[in-house]
């Protein structure tokens, strides 16, 4: 598959933005204008809780950043967000949470595994197939890095995707059972941000998910503050980690 490009702009922040659709998948690409098929630019793939055009003033900043540092990046919109046809089981997964939680009650783990797993099952796969057309692109090459959340998408890509050399990850979601056992085969270098009053967040399923990664090259940041409190020295750091392991 190859992207089909709809739309391109140019930014005064040597930053080219081409829209595109990967077989009905919503996406954007952005490149520094530096890279050439002489000198490719790695690439890092900016994960997301799903919405992309809602998402996309913080996109846009961290590509910027990313373009800055010599990274071209890649969004593409989650199953079932956005304009993509609505899944009826996650949509029956997401009003039973919203149950749970306005009730009061915990998060039962069959909850989470129908919330999280089908989405991490059907997301992968395209995120490795715009992998395959960003990276056939002139301009864009390896290594690659995998940025943001949906935090289990991230850990599955990154132990099962060879290409992706770092990850850096947002915590945030609820993490199933399945999900905590296949980071403990993560070998890659991680760094992990977790804001420590994530209203959103079960602290201690992030914990347990960074206790549980392989690598031996682990980082956990954590700050006071919600889930859009995050201070800009956190950005800072995030990007100096992939600066060690893209180049």
């Amino acid at each position: 598959m190859t992207f089909d490009f709809t739309s391109e702009t140019r930014s005064g922040a040597g930053v080219v933005e081409r829209r595109f659709t990967l077989d009905g998948i919503p996406g954007i690409l952005w490149t520094p204008t530096s890279a050439t098929p002489s000198a490719p630019a790695p690439l890092i793939l900016l994960g997301h809780p799903g919405g992309i055009d809602g998402m996309y003033p913080r996109l846009l900043g961290r590509a910027q950043r990313a373009a800055a540092d010599g990274f071209a990046a890649l969004a593409i919109e989650l199953p079932g967000s956005g304009d993509r046809p609505p899944s009826a089981g996650l949509d029956q997964a997401r009003s039973d949470l919203r149950r749970t939680l306005a009730a009061g009650d915990p998060v039962p783990p069959e909850l989470v595994d129908r919330l999280v797993l089908p989405l991490v099952d059907a997301a992968v796969p395209e995120w490795q197939a715009a992998m395959d057309a960003a990276l056939a692109l002139p301009g864009i090459g390896g290594p690659v890095g995998y940025s943001g959340g949906f935090i289990s998408v991230g850990v599955r890509l990154a132990v099962t995707e060879p290409r992706i050399v770092a990850a850096g990850l947002f915590a945030g979601s609820y993490v199933p059972a399945t999900i905590l056992e296949e980071a403990r085969r993560v070998t890659i270098p991680v760094h992990v941000l977790l804001q420590w009053d994530d209203e959103g967040n079960d602290r201690q399923a992030a914990l347990d998910l960074f206790d549980a990664f392989g690598s031996s090259q682990k980082t956990l940041q954590a700050n006071l503050g919600g889930h859009r409190g995050v201070p800009a020295f956190a950005g800072e750091d995030a990007a100096r980690f992939f600066a060690r392991h893209l180049r």
